[in-house]
């Protein structure tokens, strides 16, 4: 909040640390220097000679009831660039609410965020001056990364709930008063607890407006699981608002080249879309054009996904078209004894080149699929990494990629034997190779984290908790293009079925 006061301009520049001559002596000293200064670059030696005035004016000029005349007027407009009627002007001055100082062990885990992923780096603020701490998220191979506020607090356990303290609450009422994307990190460091708490600062506004402290469930203590959906929802909601008025300007080139046969429009043609942008127009045209042909195959059709890594993967958690496209798909063929499936080629190189948090983005995508009704297959062989995505159905494919393309998009739809074949023998072979050919859910994910080097009783009891607890009440998209309830359903499935392997 700014409120009014006497203060001038002038007082404002003179207390300043580049200046730091707001008292009577240090202006006197300074005052030499200002007028060689000023002699020098006005080309006016006399302006070296002019004296300071008395100590009664100076104060006059600081208060603003006085105004400088003459050479006097020339050397101070020159030294600060502003008029010396506008220095003598009031000035608003913002009224800081400060932090509560972080106990040691506090600042101690916020130096987590430095080591435990490559991805993160937390700039603390300045909380004497006003300056907010910033979490910054770097992009990986594909995506530009992105920064959001962040603020740190101390909290206490109650029963299974993280609760601020109350003495925060007039800080947490300034930080999230800004429309800027921020994230309220809650420490038990100070009780003897351990670990980081999250929780976007739009909703913990929404708590306060309710006139309640704001309460952050265990679910949300930040590790690989919440540290993956955070790191992809925020860089691709980014990305997509930065992008927005351009998507929105293609609505109708897009629905033009859904209707047309074959395209693959240069990643030239559209040098204003971020890679973010250019993701989401290329996966909603891929989406839009099979479903488009869903209904010209008569059989059941099997689907390879090009993407190997989280970071390939995050769209298909979070883009709202990707979920409408999964269930016409399932509502079509997906079925108790349907043979319905969809192949991903992940060699071993692509699992050993990556975080554990982004496998983590990875095998929550394959844990959608089966959500579904789609069974996943799981190929290693390195010459298939390059095999774009598509649709198959006895000798017709549907061609639909984005991923790693040099295009925007890629589509076409063939019969020809010889352009089938090849798209015929990799289903085949990723059907006759699965790494992960369990007979249920359950063992097909089982099998998938340990493919992934990824801790199977873990990752289920995280699963579930998070799950439970929902998301959508962590976190909070800004995109209409995103959402956040597939990838709710999807944790809550996978800490389902974990329960029916959970033993094994």
């Amino acid at each position: 909040m700014t409120t009014p006061q006497t203060r001038t301009l002038l007082h404002h520049l003179l207390e300043t640390p580049e200046v730091n001559a707001a008292s009577w002596p240090r202006f006197r000293v300074l005052w030499k220097h200002m007028a060689e200064g000023a002699a020098r670059d006005l080309q006016d030696r006399s302006l070296a000679n002019v004296r300071v005035v008395s100590e009664s004016t100076y104060r006059r000029w600081v208060a603003g009831t006085h105004i400088a005349r003459g050479q006097t007027a020339t050397i101070l407009e020159w030294f600060f660039g502003k008029s010396v009627e506008a220095l003598a002007q009031p000035v608003p001055v913002r009224e800081l609410v400060r932090p509560r100082p972080l106990d040691r062990r506090t600042r101690a885990a916020a130096r987590t965020l430095d080591y435990n992923w490559p991805t993160s780096r937390h700039v603390p603020g300045e909380p004497d001056v006003g300056v907010l701490g910033t979490w910054e998220l770097a992009g990986g191979r594909h995506f530009d990364g992105t920064a959001i506020g962040v603020q740190l607090y101390e909290a206490e356990l109650r029963g299974d709930i993280v609760e601020l303290d109350d003495a925060d609450l007039p800080h947490l009422q300034s930080f999230v008063r800004s429309s800027r994307r921020g994230v309220v990190l809650a420490s038990l460091g100070a009780a003897g607890g351990q670990g980081l708490y999250a929780l976007d600062s739009a909703l913990a506004r929404q708590h306060l407006v309710l006139g309640q402290t704001p309460q952050v469930p265990l679910a949300y203590r930040l590790d690989d699981l919440t540290y993956a959906i955070l790191w992809a929802l925020h860089v691709l909601d980014d990305g997509l608002l930065a992008d927005d008025q351009p998507l929105f300007d293609r609505a109708d080139e897009l629905r033009h080249y859904v209707k047309i046969s074959n395209s693959a429009p240069p990643r030239t043609d559209m040098p204003d879309l971020s890679p973010i942008g250019a993701a989401w127009l290329g996966s909603s045209l891929c989406a839009q054009y099979i479903v488009r042909h869903l209904d010209e195959l008569s059989d059941v059709p099997a689907f390879w996904t090009r993407e190997a890594t989280g970071e390939e993967c995050a769209p298909w958690l979070l883009f709202r078209h990707k979920h409408d496209y999964l269930q016409a798909v399932a509502a079509r063929f997906a079925g108790p004894a349907s043979a319905l499936g969809r192949a991903f080629c992940i060699p071993e190189s692509a699992v050993r080149s990556t975080e554990p948090y982004e496998r983590i983005l990875l095998f929550l995508t394959v844990a959608m699929m089966e959500m579904h009704g789609i069974k996943v297959w799981i190929s290693s062989a390195p010459e298939y990494t390059q095999t774009e995505g598509f649709v198959l159905a006895q000798n017709t494919a549907i061609l639909a990629n984005w991923v790693r393309e040099e295009a925007v998009w890629r589509v076409a739809t063939t019969s020809a034997r010889r352009d089938v074949a090849p798209y015929q023998e990799a289903i085949a072979h990723a059907r006759a190779h699965s790494l992960v050919d369990g007979q249920t859910p359950a063992d097909r994910l089982q099998a998938l984290a340990a493919y992934l080097d990824l801790d199977w009783k873990w990752l289920i009891t995280r699963c579930r908790a998070l799950g439970e607890e929902g998301v959508c009440s962590m976190m909070r998209p800004r995109s209409r293009l995103l959402t956040l309830k597939a990838l709710d359903q999807t944790l809550r499935f996978v800490g389902t079925v974990g329960t029916q392997n959970a033993g094994r």
